[in-house]
């Protein structure tokens, strides 16, 4: 991937006063519930930079790289993911692919979303009309990959991410993702969270003292609620890391009823594994007569988009010879 530069001077010095990107990872519950916390600011800034998207574009952009990058923690061993979302409003949709690797790359189904007037606030719902959510999985050795598809029924990127778990893989989960623009519409803090819960952990109740027993069915639904009820009251998360806020504070603070521990950290990053080289290849293998007609009527040097990351490619006559 080339890496767009970010010129704002005041926007590099603001990124490099907070806290780097990272997700942290955390159990709850004795370990009835996973989760993680993603400071995604650089992510979606150099997500920003690469595709040259708009506010809009960014915002519906923005939330959906999150959201994959959200999903890592879902992943199984070395595995690749793809979290498609089409729809019939103006937004048209996006396609978002997250690695295990810990990369994260996309691109809108639309590059300019139409607007008939002035946003007046960040509500995403009109712009994102009736269609599928789409999860692709394929892990290492498969030959073919798992595809799960749902109707859209919040409009609402996260929520329609965790309708899809509920529907499709009938596990509780949630997830909440924000970007804090400042006056200039530059993004300044950017970040998400993702709570599952793990049904095969069980649950254990106490009777008395450290006599314990097998949760019922109906004290782990009351977990699950409170656990829902702590999650809806985290605070902006978008603007806490704007404000330098710390991972921890979060986590420890929101779910303490729930003993939470943290248990890896990790860099997540907008990447993507194009290259000069591997699109250069793809040339030389085209027909010898499509390959004539480009080094015969095509100008010099013929220019190659990665519509993933938004990397442009000048690749030279002489490399296809």
């Amino acid at each position: 991937m080339i890496k767009a530069q970010i010129t704002d001077s005041e926007l590099k010095k603001h990124l490099d006063s907070i806290h780097k990107d990272e997700m942290t990872m955390f159990v709850m519950a004795d370990g009835q519930f996973r989760g993680a916390f993603f400071n995604g600011t650089r992510l979606v800034n150099q997500m920003r930079a690469n595709q040259k998207l708009g506010i809009l574009e960014t915002m519906v952009l923005g939330q959906a790289m999150l959201c994959g990058a959200l999903l890592i923690p879902t992943m199984k061993g070395r595995e690749h993911l793809t979290f498609r979302y089409d729809t019939m409003g103006p937004a048209a949709g996006f396609s978002v692919e997250a690695d295990s690797t810990g990369y994260v790359r996309g691109y809108l189904l639309q590059q300019h979303i139409p607007i008939e007037k002035p946003l007046e606030n960040w509500d995403l719902t009109p712009f994102l009309g009736e269609g599928t959510v789409t999860i692709s999985r394929i892990g290492e050795g498969m030959k073919q990959a798992q595809v799960g598809t749902v109707e859209i029924m919040y409009k609402n990127i996260a929520k329609d991410l965790a309708w899809y778990f509920s529907q499709s893989e009938q596990i509780h989960t949630a997830f909440n993702t924000s970007i804090q623009f400042d006056q200039k519409g530059r993004v300044i803090g950017a970040g998400g969270m993702f709570l599952q819960h793990i049904p095969s952990a069980g649950g254990k109740s106490k009777i008395s003292g450290n006599v314990t027993k097998e949760a019922t069915q109906e004290e782990t639904d009351k977990l699950i609620r409170k656990v829902e009820n702590a999650f809806q009251a985290m605070p902006s998360i978008g603007k806490w890391f704007a404000d330098g806020g710390d991972m921890e504070d979060v986590i420890y603070g929101l779910f303490r009823e729930f003993n939470p521990t943290a248990v890896l950290s990790r860099d997540v990053i907008f990447d993507c594994p194009c290259s000069l080289e591997n699109y250069a290849e793809q040339i030389k293998h085209l027909s010898k007569a499509e390959l004539d007609d480009i080094l015969k009527n095509d100008p010099e040097p013929i220019e190659v988009i990665c519509h993933n990351c938004g990397s442009v490619y000048k690749i030279y006559k002489d490399m296809l010879r």
